[in-house]
C-alpha cells in the first residue's frame, strides 16, 4: 500500500447545505433581474443541447450491437433480479444505455453552455496539444484564468495527475504570451461533489507541480492545501482545486449554484404533482432529502414551481456531503 502523502490536506471540512439557505438562495435568484435573466439563458442552453443529445440516442430501431452491453453483467443482473424472460431485460437496456451515453456527455454540456453565460470562453482541447489541458478561460488583464474541468470528484489517477502538472508546466507560458496576459490563474475544476468525496489525485496535481519546479520557484507549497504559488517562466502562477460548490463560486458567485441548478430543472421537469408525503423510496435517506424544511412557510417564486422544489434539494445534495434543514 502507498505511504500517505505527509502534505495531503487532512483536516477536510464536510460541505453542509441548510434547505432554509437554498431557499433564501432561490428568493436572491427570482427577485435579482440579472441572476434571473441568467437561468433563462442556461435554460435555453441546456434545452437545445439537451434535445439533441436525446435525439441521436439509439431509441427507435435500435440493434443490439448499438448498446455496448457487457455479456456477464447482464446475466448478473438478471439473476438479481429473477428474470425468466429475455423481454424483462431488455426493458432495462435501453434507460442503462441512456445512463451511460449522458454521463459522457453531460459534463461537455454544462461546460459549454455555462462558462459563456458567465464571461468564459470555451477552449478547444485536442489530445496531445498546448491546449489539451485547457478546457476554458477567462482573461482579465493582467490575469489568465484558465480551467480544466472534470464531471466528478473521482476522475484522476495518478498518471493523469502528472500529466496535468506536467501541461501547466509546459505550457503555462505559452497560454500566458497567446493571451496578452502576465499572471497565470489555473484550475483543477470539478462540476460536482466535495473535497471529502475526491479520492485526492487532484492535490496530487499541486504535489506534482511544487516537487517539479526548482524549490526556489515555489513561492506557496501545497502543504496542507488545496492550492498553491510558483514562478513560471518569470510569471507569478497559481494553481488551485475547485470542487463542486467551490467551483460554481468561483466562476459566477454565490449565486451560481442556484442559477445552474433552476436552469437544470426548468429545461428538464416539467411542472406537477409531487410524491406524497410518507412516501417510500428505495434510497433509504431520499425522503429526508428532499422533505420541505420542518417549520418553514411556504416559498413563492416565479423561477421555479411548487413541485420542482424537491427537485432542487436533491440536484443540491450531490454538492455538498450532507443536507439539513
Amino acid at each position: 500500500m502507498a505511504t500517505r502523502n505527509p502534505h495531503l490536506p487532512t483536516r477536510v471540512q464536510p460541505t453542509v447545505f441548510s434547505k432554509t439557505q437554498i431557499l433564501a438562495n432561490l428568493l436572491s435568484v427570482d427577485n435579482d433581474p440579472a441572476s434571473h435573466a441568467r437561468v433563462l439563458l442556461l435554460e435555453n442552453g441546456f434545452r437545445h443541447r439537451i434535445g439533441n443529445h436525446i435525439a441521436s440516442l439509439p431509441i427507435a430501431n435500435a440493434k443490439l450491437k448499438d448498446f455496448n452491453t457487457n455479456p456477464f453483467v447482464l446475466l448478473i443482473y438478471a439473476q438479481a433480479k429473477s428474470y425468466t424472460k429475455l423481454s424483462q431485460l431488455e426493458v432495462d437496456i435501453l434507460p442503462a444505455k441512456l445512463f451511460s451515453s449522458m454521463e459522457t456527455s453531460a459534463g461537455r454540456m454544462i461546460e459549454d453552455v455555462a462558462l459563456p453565460v458567465y464571461g468564459w470562453q470555451s477552449v478547444p482541447s485536442g489530445m496531445h496539444t498546448a491546449n489539451s489541458a485547457l478546457d476554458g478561460k477567462r482573461v482579465q488583464l493582467p490575469i489568465l484564468q484558465a480551467a480544466t474541468l472534470k464531471s466528478g470528484p473521482r476522475c484522476l489517477n495518478d498518471e493523469m495527475s502528472e500529466n496535468f502538472a506536467d501541461n501547466v508546466l509546459s505550457y503555462g507560458t505559452m497560454w500566458l504570451a497567446e493571451n496578452g496576459a502576465s499572471v497565470l490563474d489555473f484550475t483543477y475544476g470539478v462540476l460536482y461533489g466535495t473535497k471529502q468525496l475526491s479520492n485526492k489525485k487532484d492535490w496530487h496535481i499541486l504535489r506534482n507541480i511544487a516537487e517539479k519546479l526548482p524549490a526556489g520557484q515555489v513561492v506557496t507549497p501545497p502543504s496542507q492545501r488545496w492550492d498553491c504559488a510558483f514562478n513560471l517562466g518569470g510569471h507569478s502562477a497559481t494553481a488551485t482545486v475547485r470542487i463542486g460548490k467551490d467551483w460554481w463560486d468561483y466562476l459566477g458567485g454565490p449565486l451560481c449554484l442556484t442559477e445552474l441548478c433552476a436552469a437544470l430543472i426548468r429545461a428538464c421537469v416539467v411542472p406537477g404533482q409531487v410524491d406524497q408525503t410518507g412516501t417510500v423510496y428505495t434510497i433509504s435517506d431520499l425522503a429526508s432529502i428532499v422533505d420541505w424544511p420542518a417549520g418553514h412557510a411556504p416559498v413563492n417564486v416565479g423561477i421555479l414551481q411548487r413541485s420542482q422544489i424537491p427537485w432542487l434539494f436533491f440536484l443540491m445534495r450531490h454538492f455538498c456531503d450532507s443536507i439539513v434543514n
